[in-house]
């Protein structure tokens, strides 16, 4: 069976990564300590370990500032999950709420800045793939940070924990567990491919508005979480979402007579409250907004 790409972040990305984009959505990034160091992972895997730990009235403070953030305890639905989510505008917010130490603190703001540079140096060596090396300003695209605990036991082994879905952004960052694997990735044939831990690479996969500005070319992998095994599984996703304000829409090199324009352009908040008020999380929101 073959696996999820491996690209090396310091040889170059090139057909390869336009490669995995197209064909799995995803892949995952080698040698790229050189902008987020190892003991940085490891540092910020025990500080949200700790915050999960907090009591759940402290854990209740963080409450939605920003649609799709605060805390996420478990539910009647998902007994076995829980979250916290925030954007890079209320990290300060989400720190206080938490009261959190000055060193969970400083953790927790170079984590965030380093993988923000991680995915918008992805992005451009994506642009950079096509030829297109005028790439939007990546300063001004919205991140959505949420750290996944789950709590499996034997009695939920083969159970589903997070049920099959596209992420609603241009690129997310998965800050994987180390030891606790479960989830599992769509590949364009239907075929689904389980992704276990792997130490020493991050993975990335592409969403909806990546699909948006490639065309049509990359697909926006559907994912989900299956508990394979008892045990708690933490992991953090990083989300960059697409441009504040600026329209979503494939750039002209991507436009051709061969290939005409696929969808009409649209903003990320758009698209996220379509996905939300339709309960269209698998990808379907794009339907809405093709060029017919």
């Amino acid at each position: 069976m073959s696996s999820i790409p491996v690209i090396d972040l310091i040889s170059g990305a090139g057909k390869d990564l336009i490669g995995a984009c197209e064909e799995w959505g995803c892949f995952r990034i080698v040698n790229f300590q050189e902008i987020l160091e190892d003991s940085l992972l490891r540092e910020m895997k025990a500080v949200v370990r700790s915050l999960l730990d907090l009591p759940a009235a402290v854990k209740a403070r963080n409450r939605d500032i920003i649609a799709g953030s605060g805390y996420m305890p478990p539910s009647e639905m998902n007994p076995n999950y829980e979250a916290f989510s925030f954007h890079d505008a209320d990290i300060e917010a989400f720190c206080s709420n938490l009261e959190a130490t000055p060193h969970q603190r400083a953790t927790i703001l170079k984590y965030t800045k380093k993988v923000t540079e991680v995915m918008r140096e992805i992005v451009l060596k994506i642009g950079q793939g096509f030829g297109i090396n005028d790439v939007p300003n990546l300063d001004d695209w919205n991140c959505q940070f949420r750290i996944n605990k789950y709590n499996f036991s034997s009695e939920i082994v083969g159970d589903c924990g997070i049920p099959w879905h596209t992420d609603a952004g241009f690129l997310t960052l998965l800050h994987e567990d180390e030891t606790i694997g479960g989830l599992e990735v769509m590949k364009r044939n239907g075929e689904s491919h389980a992704v276990e831990p792997c130490p020493g690479a991050i993975l990335f996969n592409l969403g909806d508005t990546a699909t948006a500005w490639s065309n049509g070319k990359f697909l926006n992998v559907k994912h989900r979480v299956m508990c394979k095994e008892a045990g708690i599984r933490v992991t953090i996703a990083s989300f960059l979402l697409g441009p504040k304000e600026t329209r979503i829409e494939a750039p002209p090199e991507l436009i051709d007579l061969g290939h005409p324009r696929m969808f009409v352009p649209f903003t990320y908040e758009e698209l996220r409250n379509l996905r939300v008020s339709d309960y269209l999380y698998s990808g379907e929101a794009l339907n809405y907004y093709l060029n017919k």
